[in-house]
């Protein structure tokens, strides 16, 4: 399984990029993860949509070569950053060449406080709804981080978020390979 990864942070150590290498740890072996380069897009512009530039067709291929997609999103001002807004614009433009159409996808994301990335989970799946991107609808990940949950090799190091991450990617896995997206 060929796995595109969008991280909704440009930041290279993000709390939200290390959780995303921890559900990697945590897959089979045989998944291929390919974190895509949200830092190298510029911004939509429907202009362009004729002949975008070479990192938006990039991005395209990419999503269109992947079997799922896994989503791992910070919450900013109680919703998804507007560099993971930007990309799914791009790959889902122009009107009838969506990227993401049907494509299976996980959505998570950690935040330090105690409500986690809620709301920012539910508008991004608003917009995949709309996308038609059939999503993992439970459980549900909202990680509350603190320094120290992962460590350099990517492991989580807490028993209980490892316990329940690793429940998370086995639904992930079976909804991924043609189960149901109640899990």
């Amino acid at each position: 399984m060929k796995i595109a990864v969008l991280v909704g942070s440009l930041r290279a150590e993000s709390i939200n990029r290390q959780l995303a290498r921890a559900v990697q740890a945590l897959a089979p072996d045989d998944w291929d993860f390919d974190p895509l380069p949200l830092h190298e897009l510029p911004l939509y512009n429907q202009d362009q949509d004729g002949a975008p530039p070479e990192p938006c067709v990039q991005l395209k291929r990419r999503i269109e070569a992947a079997d799922a997609l896994l989503f791992v999103t910070p919450e900013y001002n109680r919703s998804m950053p507007g560099v993971l807004k930007n990309a799914i614009d791009i790959a889902s433009r122009p009107y009838g060449k969506n990227s993401f159409a049907g494509k299976p996808a996980g959505v998570l994301g950690a935040s330090i406080g105690a409500m986690g990335t809620s709301m920012a989970q539910q508008h991004l799946r608003n917009v995949l709804s709309y996308l038609d991107v059939p999503v993992l609808r439970q459980p549900e990940a909202y990680i509350h981080f603190r320094d120290g949950l992962v460590d350099a090799q990517g492991r989580i190091t807490d028993d209980g978020t490892r316990a329940f991450l690793t429940k998370w990617v086995q639904a992930y896995v079976a909804f991924a390979t043609g189960g149901s997206p109640t899990a």
